[in-house]
């Protein structure tokens, strides 16, 4: 994909040597370093069995990540339709952002559900974050709920 003449990158499934730990060294940067969000809640058991997706520049350095919950693993995120998977942990490093590598993310784990065939994605979005998912088709439902001291709400996107 090309970002308005700017470097170009990939999206891909993180399954090769060294990407989840890409994954993880961008979630550290944003949400640990960038955000404050304490390590040991960043990190946790979900990360064994998600589906992570990763945006790597030409270059090879990592620009963003997110990953994808399904099955048993999501329904405790998404009232328990096991026909719906969880988004979560999408960070894009500060020096990628607006070059559309978040919604080049949010649509490389919609195409992930899709593959495993499930029928809608759900989301918890930090507030500020909202009109972001609303481009890409997600809608908020359910009251503001605390995430990490930060205020979110839920948000569903049928496939």
């Amino acid at each position: 994909m090309s970002a308005g003449g700017r470097s170009a990158y990939t999206v891909r499934e993180a399954v090769a040597e060294g990407d989840r730990e890409a994954c993880f060294a961008v979630r550290r940067e944003v949400f640990v370093v960038e955000q404050g969000v304490p390590q040991e809640i960043e990190y946790d058991t979900y990360d064994e069995t998600a589906v992570h997706v990763l945006a790597v520049r030409a270059d090879g350095v990592p620009l963003g990540t997110g990953r994808l919950l399904f099955g048993a693993d999501a329904t405790g995120k998404t009232g328990a339709d096991a026909t719906v998977g969880s988004l979560g942990r999408l960070a894009v490093n500060k020096a990628a952002r607006g070059l559309g590598v978040g919604a080049a993310l949010v649509r490389a784990i919609e195409d992930a559900a899709r593959e495993r065939g499930l029928a809608a994605v759900d989301l918890h979005a930090q507030t500020h974050a909202l009109g972001f998912y609303e481009r890409l088709g997600y809608e908020a439902y359910g009251p503001e709920f605390p995430d990490a001291d930060m205020p979110h709400r839920a948000m569903r996107r049928a496939l």
